[in-house]
C-alpha cells in the first residue's frame, strides 16, 4: 500500500486533464483493490530489476485509463428539487453518477426518470446537506485546473461520499424482495450492498456484528492483513461503513415491511 499511495500524484495529475480530479479517492481505492487483488490472484511476478512500484504504476495507468474513457462517456443524471412534481423536472443541478437501472455503469444508457428520482431523493436523505450541497457544487461547477486546493479536497470527499451513498441505494432497491424474509435476510444483504470490496468486507466482519473493545481490534487487524491494507485504513472506513450499511438497511427494511 505504500508503493500505492505513491501514485497519488500521477493521479491527481492525470484526472485534472480532464477536470475530474474530484474522482482522485474513488480511483485510488480502485487501485488498491486492483492491487491487491493482483498480487493475491499471482499477476505479479517478482523480475530481476524490476521494482514492486512499477507494477504498481502500470497496475495505476490502466486504472486511470479506464476510469478516464468511462467519464468521457458518460450521461448526466438530473438532481431534481421538486421530487413530488408530475410536469418537467426542474434541475438544481447536473451530477456525473454514472449508474444504471440494471445496476451497472454503462455510460450508453439512459437512466428511467422516476428510478433516478427515488435514487436521489434517498441520497439526499442520507447524506448531511452540507455533504449534498458540497458535492453539487463540485459536480456542476466549472472545471478546475492546477493544483488541488484544501477546499478541492473536501469537495472530493464530498462527491465520494454522495457517489458511495448513491451506489448503496441503487444496489438496495436492486435487491429481490423474495430474498428478503426476516431481520437476518435485511443484515445480510444490507452488507452485500455496499459499493466496494473494502467497504462490504468492512460491514460484514465489523459493522454487522456490533464489534467493539478487544474484539473490534482483533477483527481489525485480521481485515486489514486479508486486505493488504493498514490498520488504520480500515479503522477510517469503519464509520463510512456503517452509515451506507444503515442506509441500505433502512431501505431493505423498508420494503420487506411494503411487501409483507
Amino acid at each position: 500500500m505504500i508503493a500505492v499511495d505513491g501514485v497519488q500524484r500521477y493521479v491527481v495529475s492525470h484526472l485534472a486533464r480532464i477536470g475530474r480530479s474530484c474522482d482522485v479517492d474513488d480511483v485510488m481505492q480502485d487501485i488498491r483493490v486492483a492491487v491487491w487483488d493482483g498480487v493475491t490472484r499471482g499477476h505479479y511476478r517478482q523480475l530481476p530489476g524490476i521494482p514492486f512500484g512499477a507494477w504498481v504504476q502500470g497496475v495505476c495507468a490502466n486504472v486511470c485509463a479506464a476510469h478516464v474513457r468511462r467519464e468521457l462517456r458518460h450521461q448526466t443524471l438530473p438532481l431534481l428539487t421538486d421530487p413530488g412534481t408530475d410536469g418537467p423536472a426542474s434541475f438544481d443541478a447536473l451530477a456525473v453518477l454514472g449508474m444504471d437501472r440494471n445496476g451497472g455503469h454503462s455510460a450508453e444508457k439512459v437512466i428511467d426518470q422516476q428510478w433516478a428520482r427515488m435514487i436521489i431523493e434517498l441520497t439526499g436523505a442520507s447524506v448531511p446537506a452540507g455533504v449534498w450541497n458540497l458535492a453539487v457544487e463540485s459536480l456542476t461547477g466549472p472545471r478546475q485546473y492546477g493544483p488541488p486546493s484544501p477546499q478541492d479536497r473536501r469537495r472530493w470527499r464530498a462527491v465520494t461520499v454522495v457517489r458511495q451513498t448513491a451506489k448503496t441505494v441503487q444496489n438496495a432497491l436492486n435487491v429481490e424482495q423474495a430474498a428478503i424474509r426476516n431481520i437476518g435476510d435485511v443484515s445480510r444483504h444490507a452488507a452485500d450492498c455496499l459499493p466496494t470490496p473494502v467497504l462490504r468486507r468492512t460491514a460484514e466482519t465489523i459493522v454487522r456484528p456490533g464489534l467493539r473493545g478487544p474484539e473490534r481490534k482483533r477483527a481489525l487487524e485480521a481485515l486489514a492483513n486479508q486486505l493488504g491494507v493498514t490498520e488504520r485504513y480500515v479503522a477510517v472506513q469503519i464509520g463510512f461503513a456503517r452509515r451506507l450499511y444503515q442506509t441500505a438497511w433502512r431501505i431493505l427494511q423498508a420494503g420487506r415491511r411494503t411487501s409483507c
